[in-house]
């Protein structure tokens, strides 16, 4: 394992060995102990968008590790691949730290990190996956549910990058997803098949929120509006009308536990009642992307 790109990239057992270890890291700091895997070792953070959980988790973990990390603004390098090539990039950054973990807007500025560095990189946000939050919300649904295979998580609202990587967890970890989505925002048909292909009828898309919560086990929502959408916001408001996570579609699943990647909109594709509610491990969620993270680290680093 060089990189973490894409769960569709990881074998199955290697994803549970990656929650294994979050388990076992979490429960480890939760008593005051440590595991000092990364002395001397620095992870270079590139941000084309802002973050409040990824910035901080990664930056804690690292120093949890006992490694350092250096937080990299847009403005600090004249833009990932405006001022110089991202290959010249990737391969000078390799030659200063031991990792690089980016968030982008565009995949390709990953996948072009990883072809020409020669340090782990990982994937920490692109507008076509986010592999880290799907892999620390399915760390959360097992401490929850007690375990994955056969668990059902209905996804309501846009088929974005956090659906698609979810999706392909689901399907590598034995786990149903039924993605709820208004017309023109559902997930794309490709990711559904190649999630179907590793594991038959694994995920499916609906347009009826209120028949994709039945007999679930989760429900998940995320922003209509991600960042760089901001002149849509009106317009996506308006098609997301009737999609809304609230009391009264959790009648159809009244013992679902409910699930966002954060920020959330309360008002918008969630009520604060909801989001306030016994049900919500939103914040336990949001936690393990801290446990994950640390996890990912020693695997890829250490």
């Amino acid at each position: 394992m060089k990189d973490f790109l894409s769960i569709n990239d990881c074998p199955p057992e290697l994803l549970k060995e990656l929650l294994r270890i979050s388990s076992r890291l979490k429960s480890l700091y939760s008593v005051g102990s440590n595991d000092l895997c990364l002395p001397g070792k620095t992870l270079a953070m590139l941000f084309e968008k802002p973050s409040l959980r990824t910035r901080i988790s990664f930056q804690v973990a690292m120093t949890d590790l006992g490694g350092n990390a250096i937080y990299v603004k847009p403005e600090d390098i004249g833009g990932i691949g405006k001022r110089e090539p991202i290959k010249d990039m990737a391969r000078v950054l390799s030659r200063y730290v031991d990792g690089i973990m980016a968030r982008t807007f565009e995949h390709s500025t990953i996948t072009e990190l990883a072809a020409f560095a020669t340090v782990p990189v990982i994937n920490a946000l692109t507008d076509w996956l986010h592999p880290c939050q799907a892999m620390a919300d399915v760390l959360t649904i097992g401490e929850h549910c007690g375990e994955l295979e056969g668990v059902k998580i209905a996804f309501i609202g846009d088929g974005n990058n956090v659906a698609r990587s979810l999706a392909f967890a689901c399907a590598k970890l034995g786990m149903k997803m039924v993605v709820a989505s208004p017309a023109g925002y559902e997930l794309d048909a490709e990711s559904i098949r190649k999630a179907n292909e590793i594991s038959a009828d694994s995920v499916r898309q609906t347009s009826d929120p209120t028949q994709a919560v039945v007999d679930a086990d989760i429900i998940y929502t995320d922003t209509w509006v991600s960042m760089g959408q901001e002149e849509e916001k009106q317009k996506r408001c308006a098609d997301f009308a009737g999609f809304q996570v609230n009391a009264e579609l959790l009648k159809s699943a009244p013992r679902a536990k409910i699930m966002h990647c954060l920020p959330a909109n309360r008002g918008l594709e969630i009520t604060d009642e909801v989001i306030e509610s016994p049900n919500s491990i939103m914040f336990d969620q949001a936690e393990n992307r801290l446990h994950f993270q640390r996890a990912l680290l020693k695997k890829l680093m250490s």
